[in-house]
């Protein structure tokens, strides 16, 4: 390269240089938010213009991955001391233990005011949410994995909370309850893997979009907005091993999806089928999920109340397009012309609820089958389902 060529591409860099260390604090933030946290810091060597440039990060996200615990300390301490500006987003996932260090970090977090917080460290016992974290009132997504919840008195809600993801925690029913009903206008609420909650009661007038994985004894849902329901209660849940009681008049497909009038997607899994075929079951419920077009159904065939609380499930809802069936336990082999797939695809509802009344009456003969599904069809209009599987 000549000279003169040389000179001008020195030139150039030094150029390009000077207009990088010229942005605004703000936009230098923006741009190391896209780096590594550990890379971000070590900026501030490179001039004077970028010796502060990390501490106005809107985004950041601590992993220790290869750290050692002494060296992830020193670096999350350092972070969350003397950052300046406001925290967007606060992200912190590790696979050692920082029981010690917790509280002293949270209570340092909980100043920067962030609107989203991702905490995920998942070993040794669960750690307990300091009460610092329930007075961030600018939050507006939280996720937390391998916690305690324990509201403080003074709590407040979450004015601007939308988003709530809560994996393997443990609380108590009021806690719970509260936490929700004081979020406003959350839209997504996802609830997995719990302890010490027994009656799960949630009162979310904006909630979108739902999804309970957990063992819990009762249900009751107050969401006049909800569109996806995912719902699984755990075998070993107190619900799913009671009998169910002779004179029980209460409906619990009424009592936990009665108020979900927007529903539009509804997941049944787990053992969430037997819970909702205990008690009285209706033919005709007093609320009709007209907007209900996908239904995910786990179900036991040889558990008629399950079958018959399915039944009374698909009657009401009117506009049902696409049904798939998940099987957990077939007692009475099908013929040989209906088992040669593990997928099967009814082209009508009648071959649908053939096979689940086959199942629910193991000693009937075909023509019996065939006379009390007749019966049953002729009650049930489902040609606006499209697909059915099982």
């Amino acid at each position: 390269m000549s000279t003169c060529k040389k000179t001008r591409a020195e030139a150039t860099s030094v150029v390009s240089s000077d207009r990088l260390s010229s942005l605004p604090p703000k936009i230098k933030g923006n741009v190391l938010s896209r780096l590594d946290v550990r890379e971000a810091v070590r900026t501030s060597t490179l001039s004077s213009t970028w010796r502060d440039a990390w501490t106005n990060m809107p985004k950041i996200s601590l992993r220790d991955g290869n750290f050692t615990r002494t060296r992830f300390v020193t670096l999350v301490d350092m972070v969350l001391a003397l950052h300046m500006g406001t925290i967007e987003e606060f992200d912190i996932s590790s696979e050692k233990s920082y029981h010690d260090e917790f509280a002293r970090w949270m209570l340092m977090l909980s100043r920067r005011s962030p609107r989203s917080v991702t905490i995920k460290l998942n070993s040794g016992p669960r750690y307990k949410i300091s009460s610092c974290v329930f007075s961030i009132g600018d939050l507006k997504f939280l996720q937390l994995e391998n916690c305690i919840i324990s509201l403080p008195r003074a709590f407040q809600g979450f004015k601007s909370l939308t988003y709530l993801s809560l994996n393997n925690f443990s609380s108590t029913d009021r806690n719970i309850q509260n936490l929700i009903s004081f979020c406003p206008v959350l839209k997504d609420l996802i609830l997995t893997t719990f302890e010490g909650i027994n009656q799960l009661n949630i009162q979310a007038p904006k909630l979108e979009y739902l999804r309970v994985y957990g063992d819990f004894e009762d249900i009751n849902l107050e969401a006049p907005n909800l569109k996806v329901a995912i719902l699984y209660l755990g075998h070993q849940a107190k619900a799913y091993q009671s009998v169910p009681i002779v004179h029980d008049k209460e409906n619990h497909i009424k009592k936990s999806l009665g108020g979900l009038s927007e529903i539009k997607i509804l997941g049944i899994t787990g053992s969430f089928m037997k819970y909702l075929s205990k008690g009285r079951i209706l033919t005709k419920l007093p609320s009709v999920f007209t907007r209900l077009e996908n239904i995910y159904l786990n179900i036991c065939f040889w558990d008629r109340r399950q079958v018959f609380a399915a039944y009374s499930l698909f009657q009401n809802a009117p506009n049902l397009k696409k049904l798939a069936v998940w099987v957990r336990m077939v007692v009475n082999p099908l013929p040989p012309s209906i088992t040669h797939s593990m997928f099967l695809v009814f082209a009508t509802p009648y071959e649908l609820l053939f096979l689940l009344f086959l199942q629910s009456y193991p000693s009937s003969t075909w023509d019996q089958c065939q006379a009390r599904i007749l019966e049953h069809t002729l009650q049930m209009q489902m040609d606006h389902l499209v697909t059915a599987s099982v």
